[in-house]
């Protein structure tokens, strides 16, 4: 296979275990706490995410002169990833799905004041159709039932994060090898969600919720039932594969093209939740999903035309 196909194959990978990852966190959603469910899906995955590790060179890549932007990074990334497990916890998957995609348009339109980047008409049309994508999910006409349209507003406060972490890391030029950027951000999440542990882990922040995210966030830690440790086993092998996957795809691949196969989550979001939670996405979802990817898929072709990597120099996936 030529490099250009292996990276194509490793994205799309990358992308398959991404939605089984964000599948089986909505699955445990109803019975465990967000920070519960990080806390064992980062032992495994830290666990994987060291194998590759070793494999690549050992400890020695650990080392950075950057540990701010590490840092900085790590907890951008923490934020972006709660805000959209809060959000699966109430809404189907092919929504959360489809309203994060509008990361690649949020960093193209941060690079204008961040980077200085000239962003011309074609692009600034193409952020324009994205977000009518994302004003017609939330129209004041559409029914959101129970859990109220206030609750969309999560996956963009993920996608807003992720963009800010991916714009900042190119003004600053990080660089690592993709299992050190997976060892940095597991072992993150790890000592963040333990530090929950200590806080919030007996479920007092809780008392009086009612909002399933809220509730999903806050709960106490209950020992996992033997029928749900190969679902934290799962998601965990699946964090760790995604990001090791999606590093050999950038590295291997030219990035606009790469990136534009991430776009077959959206597929995948809509096929697992059928599948597995009995969600069939209502007109206004389908409508959005058209217009979110549309527009990233063309400000992803212009910028392969214009010899350009604005938004595609880094995966849109969470880790």
């Amino acid at each position: 296979m030529s490099p250009q196909a292996r990276a194509i194959l490793f994205v799309l990978v990358a992308v398959f275990c991404g939605s089984v990852n964000d599948s089986g966190i909505k699955m445990l959603s109803g019975d465990y706490p967000l920070h519960q469910t990080v806390f064992f899906r980062s032992v495994v995955a830290l666990t994987v995410s060291m194998a590759f590790l070793y494999h690549e060179g050992g400890l020695a890549l650990l080392r950075t002169d950057r540990p701010g932007l590490h840092a900085l990074r790590a907890g951008l990334v923490m934020i972006s990833n709660m805000t959209f497990f809060a959000a699966l916890a109430v809404m189907p998957l092919a929504a959360a799905t489809a309203l994060f995609f509008v990361a690649p348009l949020f960093i193209t339109l941060l690079a204008i004041p961040v980077l200085g980047e000239p962003v011309g008409r074609h692009r600034l049309t193409a952020i324009v159709v994205g977000l009518a994508g994302v004003a017609v999910m939330m129209a004041p006409g559409v029914d959101w039932g129970d859990i109220g349209r206030a609750s969309l507003l999560l996956p963009l406060a993920a996608a807003a994060c992720y963009s800010w972490m991916q714009v900042l890391t190119r003004k600053l030029g990080a660089r690592s090898t993709a299992s050190a950027m997976a060892v940095y951000i597991q072992a993150s999440f790890l000592g963040f969600s333990a530090l929950f542990y200590v806080v919030a882990g007996d479920g007092r922040f809780a008392e009086g919720a009612t909002h399933p995210s809220v509730v999903f966030l806050l709960r106490a830690w209950v020992w996992p039932a033997t029928a749900d440790v190969p679902v934290f086993v799962l998601i965990g092998v699946m964090s760790a594969m995604i990001g090791y996957c999606m590093g050999m795809a950038y590295k291997l691949g030219t990035a606009s093209v790469v990136a534009s196969y991430e776009y077959a989550a959206l597929p995948l979001a809509i096929l697992w939740g059928w599948l597995i939670f009995g969600e069939v996405p209502r007109a206004a979802v389908w409508v959005g999903i058209v217009l979110i990817a549309g527009a990233g898929l063309y400000v992803f072709a212009r910028e392969r035309a214009q010899g350009r990597t604005l938004a595609s120099a880094r995966p849109i996936r969470r880790i």
